[in-house]
């Protein structure tokens, strides 16, 4: 069984998890593509999201974007601790592994699709009939695993070469992969486009052989959860209507520098923000 709302078309599907995530203040919304989508929405595009989670939150922050989702007992459920820019994490719940049958025929087509797993829930065989223009991969959720007791570490990561051969562009973090250098060099000779966060030092991104850093301004940082989801769904849209790589990622870079100023979805860059940043580079 899963939820649905009617399936017109979307222009930016995101597969993932919908999360809740534990802090200070108690549960709130979160997941790589509850972050993600708003972006999207916020960039004026038409959004859907294929998940699988619980009713322990309310979904409010979504509304307007379509949702199919595979029914759960509890949502995937982190918790995040942070210390002097450095994160801990713990899973205390999983969500069941998402189905790509739910997805609707439609949003198979989407331009840009973008698979967002958080806790090893998207499977790594993407079906033929899915045909975007751009696919884009944050495969931080193939990259990590947990103990008995929740808490997460990276693992190796293995995807296979008909994946990445589809994928337009790649992004994950350097703590991703435990900053191993090794991993990120033979990544960026594997897929067409890899960009590599690392807070407050930016992006390196690596395409046709070349490699540049693009630094953040400089801003107060209130939480960064959520900001390289940000950075991905920014990069993917920009790089799929300049394919400039490399704007692509001064653009993303700035969104997710807005995004850490504030705590939460709240972090997810405005429409006017978005137009402010995007008349600055017409400019």
């Amino acid at each position: 069984m899963f939820h649905m709302m009617p399936f017109e078309p979307v222009d930016y599907l995101v597969i993932g998890h919908i999360t809740v995530d534990l802090g200070p203040s108690g549960p709130v919304l979160g997941g790589s593509a509850a972050y993600a989508a708003l972006t999207a929405r916020a960039m004026g595009l038409r959004v859907g999201i294929v998940s699988a989670f619980g009713n322990e939150i309310p979904l409010t922050e979504l509304d307007g974007i379509l949702i199919a989702a595979g029914d759960a007992d509890h949502s995937s459920t982190f918790e995040n601790i942070y210390d002097n820019g450095n994160r801990l994490q713990y899973i205390r719940h999983v969500a069941p592994k998402i189905d790509f049958s739910i997805v609707p025929e439609p949003w198979r087509r989407a331009k840009i699709i973008h698979l967002a797993p958080v806790a090893q829930e998207v499977g790594l065989q993407l079906p033929s009939d899915f045909q975007p223009a751009l696919l884009g991969l944050s495969p931080q959720g193939w990259m990590r695993t947990w103990d008995e007791n929740g808490k997460v570490f990276p693992c190796l990561l293995q995807l296979p070469e008909e994946l990445l051969a589809r994928a337009g562009a790649v992004v994950f973090s350097v703590e991703d992969v435990a900053r191993n250098e090794d991993v990120i060099e033979q990544l960026s000779h594997l897929v067409h486009v890899l960009a590599v966060t690392d807070g407050k030092a930016g992006v390196r991104l690596f395409w046709h052989g070349d490699s540049r850093r693009f630094r953040p301004p400089l801003v107060t940082e209130v939480d960064p959860t959520g900001a390289g989801d940000v950075f991905s769904a920014a990069f993917f849209v920009r790089l799929l209507n300049t394919r400039d790589p490399w704007e692509a990622a001064r653009f993303a870079n700035r969104m997710a520098a807005v995004s850490v100023t504030r705590s939460g979805m709240a972090g997810v860059p405005r429409p006017d923000e978005i137009q402010d940043c995007m008349a600055e580079f017409l400019g």
